[in-house]
């Protein structure tokens, strides 16, 4: 700096306002900050010896139930077609841990991740609440104190004669 410039702190406000910059990043353009590898707080290794990992759970039907405390349940997923790209039905069977043997053929179950239990069954089988029930059907009365036309006699049927 030369020394017939007065120090920048002892500058007033307004001198500043009329400064402008001018530099290929402006209008648009990125600050060369900004075009380094961005820091990610994800990408630092954690200082906790546990990772929190979030639970895998799945939803299918028993599809087999013969073997003791264990059922295999089947779940569907819809995923886009590799050529297509419709979506198409993919179905998967998993075994399942259940100790109780509570489950049959055709019941709705929540799969949940737990550690290995066997060489195939990493996942137990937890009832869903709201499928395994059977639906209530309306009660319909079934005599509404009228007769069906069948069973009305026409007059001309009880006259009949010989």
């Amino acid at each position: 700096m030369s020394a017939t410039s007065p120090p920048l702190l002892q500058l007033p406000l307004s001198q500043f306002k009329s400064l402008t910059l001018t530099t290929p990043f402006l209008h648009g353009s990125t600050p060369i900050s900004l075009l380094s590898k961005p820091f990610s707080p994800l990408s630092t290794p954690r200082t906790s010896p546990l990772t929190i990992r979030a639970m895998k759970t799945m939803q299918g039907r028993v599809v087999c139930a013969t073997n003791d405390k264990t059922v295999a349940v089947e779940v569907t997923r819809l995923s886009p077609h590799p050529k297509y790209k419709r979506r198409v039905r993919i179905k998967k069977k998993y075994q399942a841990h259940d100790p109780l043997n509570q489950f049959e053929v055709g019941d709705f179950v929540q799969l949940e991740k737990s550690r290995p239990i066997s060489k195939t069954k990493t996942f137990l089988a937890v009832p869903v609440a709201g499928r395994n029930v059977p639906k209530s059907k309306e009660v319909v009365p079934q005599e509404l104190g009228l007769q069906l036309e069948s069973q009305q006699q026409t007059p001309a049927e009880g006259s009949v004669g010989t």
